[in-house]
Protein backbone atom coordinates (compact mmCIF):
# COMPACT_ATOMS: atom_id res chain seq x y z
CA UNK A 1 0.00 0.00 0.00
CA UNK A 2 0.75 3.60 -0.20
CA UNK A 3 -0.39 5.95 1.38
CA UNK A 4 -0.10 10.17 -0.47
CA UNK A 5 -0.50 12.39 2.66
CA UNK A 6 -0.93 15.71 2.92
CA UNK A 7 0.39 16.44 6.09
CA UNK A 8 -1.45 18.49 9.37
CA UNK A 9 -4.40 19.27 7.20
CA UNK A 10 -7.56 17.51 9.35
CA UNK A 11 -8.18 14.72 6.56
CA UNK A 12 -5.05 13.40 6.27
CA UNK A 13 -3.98 13.64 9.73
CA UNK A 14 -7.35 11.92 10.99
CA UNK A 15 -5.62 8.67 8.45
CA UNK A 16 -2.12 9.25 9.93
CA UNK A 17 -3.65 8.39 13.72
CA UNK A 18 -5.62 6.04 12.59
CA UNK A 19 -2.79 4.15 11.34
CA UNK A 20 -0.74 4.86 14.82
CA UNK A 21 -3.50 3.68 16.42
CA UNK A 22 -3.43 0.43 14.76
CA UNK A 23 0.56 0.30 14.71
CA UNK A 24 -0.07 -0.38 10.76
CA UNK A 25 2.90 1.23 8.63
CA UNK A 26 2.11 1.81 5.26
CA UNK A 27 4.72 3.79 2.75
CA UNK A 28 4.23 7.17 3.16
CA UNK A 29 4.33 9.96 0.05
CA UNK A 30 4.38 13.43 1.19
CA UNK A 31 2.74 15.80 -0.53
CA UNK A 32 2.71 19.89 -0.29
CA UNK A 33 -0.67 20.81 -0.47
CA UNK A 34 0.57 25.01 0.35
CA UNK A 35 2.42 24.38 -3.08
CA UNK A 36 -1.00 22.35 -4.25
CA UNK A 37 0.88 19.14 -4.69
CA UNK A 38 -2.86 17.81 -4.61
CA UNK A 39 -3.73 18.94 -7.49
CA UNK A 40 -0.69 17.58 -9.61
CA UNK A 41 -1.76 15.04 -12.22
CA UNK A 42 -0.73 12.69 -11.22
CA UNK A 43 -2.84 12.83 -8.48
CA UNK A 44 -5.84 14.49 -10.00
CA UNK A 45 -5.47 10.96 -12.24
CA UNK A 46 -5.54 9.20 -9.09
CA UNK A 47 -8.70 11.40 -7.26
CA UNK A 48 -10.46 13.87 -10.07
CA UNK A 49 -11.86 15.95 -6.93
CA UNK A 50 -8.19 16.72 -6.06
CA UNK A 51 -7.65 16.02 -2.30
CA UNK A 52 -6.32 13.75 -0.04
CA UNK A 53 -5.66 11.68 1.85
CA UNK A 54 -5.10 8.56 -1.70
CA UNK A 55 -4.51 4.76 -0.45
CA UNK A 56 -2.94 3.24 -3.00
CA UNK A 57 -3.74 -0.79 -2.36
CA UNK A 58 -1.40 -3.34 -4.24
CA UNK A 59 -3.46 -4.06 -6.64
CA UNK A 60 -3.90 -0.26 -8.11
CA UNK A 61 -7.61 0.29 -6.53
CA UNK A 62 -7.39 4.00 -5.31
CA UNK A 63 -9.51 4.74 -1.80
CA UNK A 64 -10.03 8.10 -0.82
CA UNK A 65 -11.77 9.80 1.36
CA UNK A 66 -10.52 9.49 4.81
CA UNK A 67 -13.22 7.65 6.66
CA UNK A 68 -13.53 4.92 3.79
CA UNK A 69 -9.95 4.46 4.24
CA UNK A 70 -9.70 3.89 7.89
CA UNK A 71 -12.02 1.63 7.66
CA UNK A 72 -10.37 -0.33 4.70
CA UNK A 73 -7.47 -0.52 7.86
CA UNK A 74 -10.23 -1.75 10.26
CA UNK A 75 -11.40 -5.04 8.26
CA UNK A 76 -7.53 -5.60 7.55
CA UNK A 77 -6.47 -5.02 11.32
CA UNK A 78 -9.45 -5.21 13.95
CA UNK A 79 -8.02 -4.77 16.82
CA UNK A 80 -7.82 -2.46 18.26
CA UNK A 81 -11.01 -1.79 17.23
CA UNK A 82 -11.77 2.05 16.35
CA UNK A 83 -15.19 1.99 15.06
CA UNK A 84 -16.81 -0.32 17.76
CA UNK A 85 -17.32 -3.85 18.74
CA UNK A 86 -20.42 -5.32 17.39
CA UNK A 87 -23.56 -3.66 16.09
CA UNK A 88 -24.61 -1.74 18.53
CA UNK A 89 -21.60 -0.56 19.55
CA UNK A 90 -20.60 0.26 15.46
CA UNK A 91 -23.73 2.51 15.36
CA UNK A 92 -23.28 4.22 18.41
CA UNK A 93 -19.94 5.46 17.19
CA UNK A 94 -20.69 6.29 13.78
CA UNK A 95 -23.64 8.57 14.78
CA UNK A 96 -20.99 10.07 17.12
CA UNK A 97 -18.25 10.01 14.29
CA UNK A 98 -20.59 11.52 12.04
CA UNK A 99 -21.67 14.42 14.53
CA UNK A 100 -18.45 15.04 14.89
CA UNK A 101 -17.41 15.80 11.26
CA UNK A 102 -20.89 16.56 9.84
CA UNK A 103 -21.84 19.31 12.15
CA UNK A 104 -18.33 20.21 14.59
CA UNK A 105 -15.42 19.59 11.55
CA UNK A 106 -17.54 21.07 9.15
CA UNK A 107 -18.34 23.98 10.92
CA UNK A 108 -14.71 24.72 12.14
CA UNK A 109 -13.41 23.95 8.62
CA UNK A 110 -15.86 26.46 6.66
CA UNK A 111 -14.46 29.22 9.36
CA UNK A 112 -11.07 28.42 8.04
CA UNK A 113 -11.93 28.31 4.54
CA UNK A 114 -13.73 31.39 4.56
CA UNK A 115 -11.73 33.75 6.72
CA UNK A 116 -8.33 32.69 6.84
CA UNK A 117 -6.23 35.36 4.30
CA UNK A 118 -4.16 31.79 3.04
CA UNK A 119 -7.40 30.45 1.89
CA UNK A 120 -8.12 32.97 -0.72
CA UNK A 121 -6.84 31.29 -3.88
CA UNK A 122 -8.10 27.95 -2.34
CA UNK A 123 -11.93 28.98 -1.56
CA UNK A 124 -13.61 30.67 -4.74
CA UNK A 125 -16.03 32.68 -3.84
CA UNK A 126 -14.80 33.12 0.02
CA UNK A 127 -17.68 34.25 1.89
CA UNK A 128 -16.15 35.90 5.08
CA UNK A 129 -19.88 36.62 6.76
CA UNK A 130 -20.42 32.68 6.38
CA UNK A 131 -17.34 31.80 7.85
CA UNK A 132 -18.15 34.00 11.02
CA UNK A 133 -21.41 32.39 11.23
CA UNK A 134 -19.98 28.91 11.53
CA UNK A 135 -17.88 29.98 14.58
CA UNK A 136 -20.52 29.84 16.91
CA UNK A 137 -22.04 26.77 15.46
CA UNK A 138 -18.69 24.77 16.28
CA UNK A 139 -19.38 26.19 20.12
CA UNK A 140 -22.72 25.47 19.82
CA UNK A 141 -21.51 21.90 19.35
CA UNK A 142 -19.07 22.04 22.23
CA UNK A 143 -21.57 22.83 24.83
CA UNK A 144 -23.18 20.04 23.59
CA UNK A 145 -20.45 17.74 23.46
CA UNK A 146 -19.30 18.83 27.19
CA UNK A 147 -22.50 17.95 28.94
CA UNK A 148 -22.25 14.44 27.16
CA UNK A 149 -18.99 14.18 28.27
CA UNK A 150 -19.85 14.40 31.93
CA UNK A 151 -21.52 10.72 31.93
CA UNK A 152 -18.47 9.11 29.68
CA UNK A 153 -14.53 8.98 29.28
CA UNK A 154 -15.06 9.04 25.34
CA UNK A 155 -17.25 10.64 23.07
CA UNK A 156 -18.51 7.41 21.39
CA UNK A 157 -19.01 5.63 25.36
CA UNK A 158 -15.87 3.84 27.23
CA UNK A 159 -13.33 3.00 24.54
CA UNK A 160 -11.63 5.48 22.40
CA UNK A 161 -12.92 5.18 18.45
CA UNK A 162 -12.73 7.10 15.15
CA UNK A 163 -14.94 9.58 16.91
CA UNK A 164 -12.46 10.90 19.11
CA UNK A 165 -10.26 10.93 16.43
CA UNK A 166 -12.41 13.30 14.38
CA UNK A 167 -13.69 15.62 17.14
CA UNK A 168 -9.88 15.58 18.46
CA UNK A 169 -8.64 16.91 15.07
CA UNK A 170 -11.44 19.16 14.52
CA UNK A 171 -10.80 20.58 17.90
CA UNK A 172 -6.88 21.57 17.13
CA UNK A 173 -8.26 22.98 13.89
CA UNK A 174 -9.86 25.57 15.85
CA UNK A 175 -7.19 27.63 16.49
CA UNK A 176 -6.10 28.14 12.95
CA UNK A 177 -9.91 29.15 12.39
CA UNK A 178 -9.36 31.08 15.40
CA UNK A 179 -12.48 29.45 17.24
CA UNK A 180 -11.36 28.79 20.86
CA UNK A 181 -13.35 26.63 23.36
CA UNK A 182 -14.48 28.62 26.39
CA UNK A 183 -12.47 26.96 29.82
CA UNK A 184 -16.46 26.15 31.30
CA UNK A 185 -16.48 23.75 29.36
CA UNK A 186 -14.15 21.08 31.75
CA UNK A 187 -15.30 18.12 30.29
CA UNK A 188 -14.87 18.70 26.71
CA UNK A 189 -10.99 20.25 27.93
CA UNK A 190 -10.66 17.12 29.78
CA UNK A 191 -11.43 14.86 27.10
CA UNK A 192 -9.29 16.84 24.85
CA UNK A 193 -6.01 16.68 27.04
CA UNK A 194 -6.25 12.97 27.36
CA UNK A 195 -6.77 12.00 23.71
CA UNK A 196 -4.31 14.77 22.42
CA UNK A 197 -1.75 13.44 25.05
CA UNK A 198 -1.53 9.68 23.13
CA UNK A 199 1.53 8.84 21.33
CA UNK A 200 -0.75 8.85 17.78
CA UNK A 201 -1.40 12.42 17.79
CA UNK A 202 2.41 14.00 17.41
CA UNK A 203 2.86 15.64 15.04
Amino acid sequence: MKLYDGGRAPNPRRVTVFLKEKGIEVETVPVDMNALGHKAPELTAKNPLQRLPILELDDGTVLCESVAICRYLEELQPDPPLFGVDARDRAIVEMWNRRAELIYLAAVAAAFRHIHPAMVSWEVPQVPEWGEVNKPKAIEFLRFLNDELAERPFVAGQRYSIADITAMIAFDFMKPARITCPEEFTHVWRWYREVASRPSTAL
